[in-house]
């Protein structure tokens, strides 16, 4: 990891303590749930920094400092899914705002762009290829509001220059939406590149063990003022807060983040690097994966990222029959969607994720019935190795 600021821990130590001490009550170590939805009030105007559990709830409040921790941001909101932290971030713009959106996003956030809010709000979305800074600069000189994209991108892992896009935003006075789930705040830290806004679904790698829903907003603290103050009337606004169980549960998840992500990340490496070395006798078109030197992000990605991500998607020979046949041969990777857990999972981005998606669409972006995602979780490689081997022989 880089090093950190003067008299500041690293972020390794950081997951387990930010914004945590021991509770002044009890002495407990770990954060208190406080499932109270509401809360006794002194006299009026007086109470004890709370009043209902929506606009502001103890367990939440430690959770949120957590995390705005972790990404160096000036704030941080805890969401019950990433795409409510999606809406609600889209709920910065007026209505019949232009924004321009990253080619290769979520399906979700694709639906949500382009389906929901031109029909809602009557905002004006045009879908670019970020990877291609030129491509972006050009389409963002007719003015954008937002500029909202991913890096690594769902499901082909393009890499967005992070430094590039925060310059094209502030030239054109737009709010720049970075969505990091693919990375977590051990593989990257947007708000550091100048980006305004940093998104995860944190039921991802946040989470990390498939058993929890939720969403995350990191403000910028050098972002204007207001952009803090209004996402956090727009959460109360909207009622847009993760339960209080949940955020413990998080908490919980946070400490061992850094440990789970190595592995992954170290996981992933060992299979992309035998997978492209061996990709003609094991019957793959493409391997995709940051960390290869073959990827035309890779040198962005090395440049921004404290690793490569666990994320790896393979394009296969051998038609549609084939890949169903691979889907359902492995023993380790889980047929399933989702990503970022402890357990490895393989998935099929054009059945599952992206089928939202118009198949026209997906075919210009790249997302065909070849495409297969991997999400690499915590356990042996050389298992997990064999396991891939022998579904795709």
């Amino acid at each position: 990891m880089s090093a950190p600021l003067p008299n500041r821990d690293r972020l390794a130590t950081r997951l387990i303590h930010a914004g945590q001490s021991p509770d002044p009550l009890t002495g407990a170590v770990i954060t208190p749930v406080y499932t109270s939805t509401t809360f006794v009030q002194d006299g009026i105007g007086r109470n004890r920094g709370y009043d209902y559990t929506r606009s502001g709830n103890p367990t939440r409040l430690v959770l949120e400092a957590c995390l705005a921790d972790l990404e160096n941001a000036g704030a941080a909101f805890a969401f019950p899914s990433g795409l409510s932290a999606a809406a609600t971030a889209l709920e910065l713009l007026p209505a019949g705002s232009r924004i321009l959106a990253h080619t290769d996003v979520y399906g979700g956030i694709h639906r949500l762009l382009a389906d929901v809010r031109t029909h809602t709000a009557g905002h004006q979305v045009r879908f670019v290829d970020f990877s291609d800074s030129a491509a972006l600069e050009q389409a963002a000189e007719s003015g954008a509001d937002m500029l909202w994209f991913e890096t690594p991108s769902n499901p082909l892992l393009r890499i967005v220059d992070l430094a590039a896009v925060a310059h094209i935003a502030k030239r054109i006075g737009a709010i720049s939406v970075c969505d990091s789930t693919f990375a977590s705040p051990c593989g990257q830290l947007p708000l550091d590149f100048g980006i305004d806004v940093v998104m995860h679904s944190a039921t991802k790698f946040l989470a990390g063990h498939s058993d929890l829903l939720g969403g995350v907003l990191a403000v910028s603290a050098e972002a204007p003022e207001a952009l803090t103050a209004r996402v956090r009337y727009l959460q109360n606004a909207l009622g847009a807060v993760m339960c209080p169980i949940d955020c413990a549960l998080l908490l919980r998840s946070l400490k061992t983040l850094s440990v789970r992500v190595d592995r992954q990340a170290a996981n992933a490496a060992i299979l992309a690097q035998h997978l492209a070395a061996n990709a003609q006798a094991l019957g793959l078109s493409e391997v995709i994966y940051p960390g290869l030197a073959s990827h035309p992000g890779h040198a962005v990605a090395a440049r921004q990222m404290e690793n490569f991500g666990a994320l790896i998607s393979l394009k296969l020979t051998g038609g549609l029959e084939r890949v169903e046949r691979v889907l359902s041969s492995t023993r380790l990777f889980q047929f399933a969607v989702s990503l970022g857990g402890v357990e490895s999972l393989i998935q099929h981005p054009a059945s599952l994720t992206h089928a939202v998606i118009p198949q026209d669409q997906r075919a210009i972006t790249g997302i065909g019935d070849d495409l297969i995602r991997l999400s690499v979780g915590i356990e042996d490689a050389g298992d997990l190795l064999a396991d891939l081997l022998n579904a795709l022989t």
